[in-house]
């Protein structure tokens, strides 16, 4: 079988880039097309436009939590019983997940209407950006049901070894949002809320790709007859929890920084804290997108207990980051100011407020990425535990940390330079997690314990 040819591959950079070059870009033009959001937005409505967008992200962090969940965990899950070669039990499980991400997203989707006034009322903002908000999440949640969907077939596709098809869906659907973005708020002037739309109508590419394609039986992963096997779902929750804790926390922690920021600079620091997280964003999509790329690379190895791909892989995977790391870090100081010019005219108070506060954050890209890929090798490895406690460590503990203190030694900097110091403290407790079970999972060291077929791992 092709999929089966392609695990079986010698581990070199070639054939790892091979699997993780489609999914960078993926997830690079994905955060791109979201910035590309924010640039429309700010020019075309303004910075309190743009401060909205931010006040509704964590809203939209916990559609992205529990799709994400479902996604990873239920990646890790079935791509290990394919390299058992369950094939049909994995399928079943396949179809099974992607009924719970249905039923999930119309709940959320209720869920959000019901608690979306009550939300805004309580943040004493303008009405101007409090209209905004409602504007813009009331449109955005219409579309929970496809946003749920496009994450996880995404994965899916990466694990069917359709990687390239997923890149085509992410391009298509962000060439959609962007062209949208121009018509809806240009032409049709529906302002915030035509935003909304386009970005979903731009993710629902390729949930409706990914229909189509897992409705096909030649496909190695395909829906059939699902099995209602509940143990996988709290298998799949579990493995995932760490990247659905990373999404949550991320929403808490940017509603702190959007508190934080009202407290000392007023809604234009948002406005500042909206641009520099566009700009971490897209340095994270690099490490996100190879991680998911080698994601199912080394579930498989792990399910058939080959450790000494295992141990190739991610010896290569710790070099490629580190490479990724300097290189953002330098091009992150070099573009600082265009960067920002993009979304605030330097006459604009956000201006000045963005750059300083993207050379204090700059130097965090240099651990953000071991962070990522720690955590998402444990959920690879169905370790969910462990990368929980990473992932909810770095993304919320160290964060809030950070958050308490530093403003109030240092002020507004303080605010920026919680970031580079929360990821500091990550990257110490993941070089800690990796060494600690490096010998158990053998991706380091002699490699695992075997009895027959199975590695001892507890």
């Amino acid at each position: 079988m092709e999929h089966q040819n392609a695990y079986s591959r010698p581990v070199t950079l070639k054939n790892i880039l091979g699997f993780a070059i489609p999914t960078i870009a993926m997830s690079v033009f994905m955060s791109f097309y979201t910035m590309v959001d924010g640039l429309f937005v700010s020019n075309l409505i303004g910075t309190d436009a743009l401060s909205a967008i931010n006040l509704t992200a964590p809203v939209i962090q916990l559609v992205t939590a529990i799709s994400t969940m479902l996604a990873t965990g239920g990646s890790a899950v079935i791509m290990r019983k394919m390299g058992e070669h369950r094939q049909k039990e994995a399928r079943e499980d396949f179809t099974f997940l992607i009924i719970v991400n249905v039923i999930a997203g119309l709940v959320m989707c209720i869920l959000g209407y019901a608690v979306m006034d009550s939300i805004f009322e309580n943040m004493r903002l303008s009405q101007d950006v409090a209209n905004h908000c409602t504007a813009y999440l009331g449109r955005y949640l219409l579309f929970t049901v496809p946003i749920l969907l496009m994450n996880n077939f995404t994965l899916y596709m990466i694990a069917s070894e359709k990687a390239a098809l997923s890149l085509i869906c992410s391009v298509t659907g962000g060439v959609l949002n962007m062209v949208l973005d121009y018509v809806f708020i240009a032409v049709f002037d529906m302002g915030i809320g035509g935003a909304a739309i386009a970005t979903g109508l731009g993710y629902s590419v390729t949930a409706a790709a990914g229909l189509a394609v897992f409705s096909r039986r030649k496909n190695l992963l395909h829906f059939t007859k699902p099995a209602f096997r509940f143990q996988v779902l709290a298998n799949a929750a579990s493995n995932g929890c760490s990247e659905m804790a990373t999404a949550m926390v991320t929403g808490i922690i940017t509603m702190i920084f959007n508190w934080t920021m009202l407290r000392y600079v007023g809604e234009n620091g948002v406005a500042a804290v909206t641009i520099i997280m566009y700009v971490l964003m897209f340095a994270s999509s690099l490490y996100t997108g190879y991680s998911y790329g080698v994601a199912p690379m080394i579930s498989y190895y792990y399910g058939e207990n080959n450790h000494e791909k295992l141990k190739k892989l991610v010896s290569v995977s710790l070099k490629v980051i580190a490479a990724i790391s300097l290189i953002t870090v330098a091009a992150s100081f070099a573009a600082t100011e265009p960067l920002v010019s993009v979304f605030a005219h330097p006459d604009n108070p956000v201006y000045e407020l963005a750059v300083t506060g993207n050379r204090i954050c700059t130097p965090a890209l240099l651990f953000i990425g071991f962070n990522i890929f720690a955590s998402g090798m444990f959920t690879a490895l169905s370790n969910g535990i462990v990368s929980a406690i990473l992932a909810f460590s770095r993304s919320f503990v160290f964060m809030l940390i950070t958050m308490l203190v530093l403003p109030a030694l240092l002020g507004v900097n303080g605010i920026w330079l919680a970031t580079p110091a929360a990821e500091l403290m990550a990257l110490i407790l993941s070089a800690v997690m990796f060494l600690k079970y490096r010998k158990r999972y053998g991706y380091q060291g002699d490699g695992g314990v075997k009895t027959g077929n199975a590695a001892i791992i507890s």
